[in-house]
């Protein structure tokens, strides 16, 4: 009898992980990262602290955004009208979701950083002797190249909507020329950041989704990078 209860409680603990992944969009997200960050350590010499660390971080985020979906739904079990309290109560576990992952990246930046920045700088030294109107030209190839796969996949409003995010490959296409222009690791890492607020902007607003805002940065970063290296 103990033996089946075990197994039903553990049967309960992952159907709700599953629920949260079907359900959730941020889940999908943080354990798509959490498996890029652990293959990832797998290429680096990282200390048995190190991996702990790494786990432990993982780990705080995913139980986070897991218990800020327990939340969630008890309370529209509760209520489907407007409650003061309601909001309050959303809005703090959604911010101990959004402490966990800062403190994930902050982790992330301090255990890999040091690791990559010699092999980025000399990337970015040999990629960075290319002639600057190369990113002008990278960047019209990418604006041409949105417009047409909008019309192939039959966007009617070019700036707003369909596939690919144009704002996102844009976006990414002049983060990815900065980076090889500037050879400065720090001024790289904002530009990127920027190029990601953009590419929030775009879902939160409804315009694209997820899917759509991937496909324009990869192809915006893809383009550029591919310039560079032909006319390097």
């Amino acid at each position: 009898m103990k033996a089946k209860r075990l197994i039903d409680s553990l049967n309960y603990a992952f159907e709700g992980i599953i629920y949260g992944l079907k359900t959730q969009k941020n889940m999908k997200i943080h354990f798509l990262v959490a498996i890029v960050v652990l293959v990832a350590s797998l290429f680096f010499d990282l200390t048995r602290t190190e991996i702990l660390i790494l786990f432990l971080t993982i780990a705080m985020v995913i139980v986070a955004e897991m218990i800020n979906t327990s939340i969630e739904s008890t309370i529209d079990l509760i209520t489907d009208k407007y409650h003061v309290f309601a909001k309050t109560a959303k809005n703090v576990a959604a911010g101990a979701v959004l402490i966990a992952t800062i403190n994930s990246i902050i982790v992330a930046y301090l255990v890999f950083f040091h690791r990559i920045n010699p092999y980025t700088l000399q990337v970015l030294h040999h990629v960075r002797q290319s002639p600057l109107h190369i990113t002008f030209i990278a960047l019209i190839v990418v604006i041409f190249t949105v417009i047409v796969t909008k019309a192939y996949f039959g966007a009617e409003i070019l700036v707003q909507g369909g596939m690919p995010s144009g704002h996102a490959a844009v976006g990414f296409s002049l983060a990815t020329a900065i980076t090889f222009i500037s050879e400065n690791i720090f001024i790289a890492t904002l530009s990127v950041l920027l190029a990601l607020l953009v590419c929030q902007s775009r879902i939160e607003t409804k315009i694209h989704s997820f899917f759509e805002v991937v496909m324009g940065g990869i192809l915006g970063t893809l383009i550029t990078i591919i310039f560079f290296q032909i006319f390097s």
